[in-house]
């Protein structure tokens, strides 16, 4: 029996090799209008609320931008691991503290291909706005020299994708996105919604957003990442944060089957309040974990600061400046103190040495050379999830969906 909703985001169509391709309709929702029940603009609002509350914490630190490229980090860490990367947040800090050893992996790249995307995309956005063309550039950034970089990187596709097993034909696919005549007229219509002037609450419009985009799937491959990157620059774009502080991939990662299931009965059914429900509490909860974060900083780095004033004695003036330096490179080495701080090999250990008796430094190696030390108590807020130091690194989160072409 057919949903009554069926058709309302769009239809299915039967196509010559025996599977059904999915062509999403034109938002916003019509046939029925979205239904903005008490329930739905509860969420709404608090919401609201809470992304007002993280952009006010944010501004009260000494320097929101140290706080804003540690969730950077976290960010493209947790999004990665949502396609299967095994990179952790503590291989990133050591990466780009150059401290790394062997050479950074392949999943490690892609993490650092994501950054990048990130902060180009936050660049452009100055000159572009939220575009198509800005979302092939991204795309470009983020899968140039990794894995995917065979599939066209900053070109959207021209054959058929799919969302299923891999090796397993169309027919059996989870989910067929439009074939690739169809997605230029989706993706058309999804950039006028963007920029659409009729009145919609701003965090309703993302909500839709996100969730046509990953309908369209307009990539071979990093569809999932381009599409939680678009969120964040549609938060900045719009004012509703003065600096990129919110991430869903926590959310998203935390909620992996709902977040997919969530999307599939759009599709199905033209559920789009039941996923509007969920992306709201989504901003609702990491919006409030963000503004705690924000926090525990503030009182930490006054904590630490008396911690140093009171304990260094003739070191107290380089162990402050170390620990500044820290809240923006949280991974150091016996070099990298010597540079900052001038001190000599000896009085430069001796001063790490000073920090980790004080809990605040921790070596991660293991070795008795080059040895690595890391900012405990701040990598500590970060790194939910994460094995501590001198563990291995965490699960794969690993879909057991491929995304791609279909076998021929």
């Amino acid at each position: 029996m057919t949903h009554p909703l069926y058709g309302r985001a769009g239809r299915y169509v039967q196509q010559t090799r025996n599977y059904k391709a999915f062509i999403p309709a034109p938002l916003p929702p019509r046939e029925p209008a979205l239904a903005l029940d008490a329930e739905l603009l509860a969420l709404l609002s608090k919401a609201d609320i809470a992304l007002g509350r993280l952009d006010g914490a944010a501004e009260a630190l000494p320097n929101p931008d140290l706080f804003v490229f540690m969730y950077v980090r976290k960010e493209a860490v947790l999004s990665s691991q949502i396609e299967g990367t095994q990179t952790s947040l503590l291989e990133v800090l050591e990466f780009e503290a150059e401290a790394l050893e062997p050479e950074p992996s392949q999943d490690l790249e892609e993490v650092v291909n994501y950054i990048a995307a990130l902060k180009y995309g936050l660049q452009r956005l100055v000159e572009l706005p939220v575009s198509l063309r800005l979302i092939k550039e991204i795309h470009a950034k983020l899968m140039t020299g990794v894995r995917g970089s065979d599939k066209t990187p900053g070109e959207f596709r021209t054959s058929q994708n799919y969302i299923g097993v891999a090796g397993e034909p169309l027919s059996r696919a989870r989910f067929v996105p439009p074939p690739p005549e169809e997605m230029w007229e989706s993706l058309d219509n999804l950039e006028k919604f963007l920029h659409d002037e009729a009145p919609l609450p701003d965090l309703i419009r993302l909500g839709l957003a996100h969730a046509q985009f990953e309908t369209i799937h307009p990539f071979l491959d990093g569809n999932g990442r381009v599409g939680r990157l678009l969120i964040t620059f549609l938060l900045c774009e719009r004012g509703i944060l003065r600096r990129p502080l919110l991430y869903l991939s926590h959310y998203f990662k935390r909620y992996k089957t709902e977040y997919n299931d969530r999307l599939q009965a759009i599709r199905d059914t033209g559920a789009w309040e039941p996923w509007l429900k969920f992306f709201l509490q989504g901003v609702h909860e990491v919006s409030l974990e963000a503004t705690g974060t924000a926090r525990r900083i503030m009182q930490m780095r006054e904590q630490h600061r008396e911690l140093i004033v009171a304990k260094l004695g003739k070191r107290t003036d380089r162990g402050l400046k170390l620990l500044e330096r820290l809240f923006d490179v949280p991974v150091v080495t016996g070099v990298s103190v010597e540079k900052l701080t001038g001190l000599s090999t000896p009085n430069a250990n001796a001063l790490i040495q000073s920090l980790a008796a004080l809990g605040l430094l921790k070596e991660v190696t293991g070795q008795k050379r080059n040895r690595r030390y890391i900012y405990a108590p701040y990598w500590a807020l970060f790194s939910e999830g994460e094995v501590g130091p001198q563990g291995s690194n965490p699960a794969s989160d690993a879909q057991t969906l491929h995304e791609g072409n279909p076998p021929e």
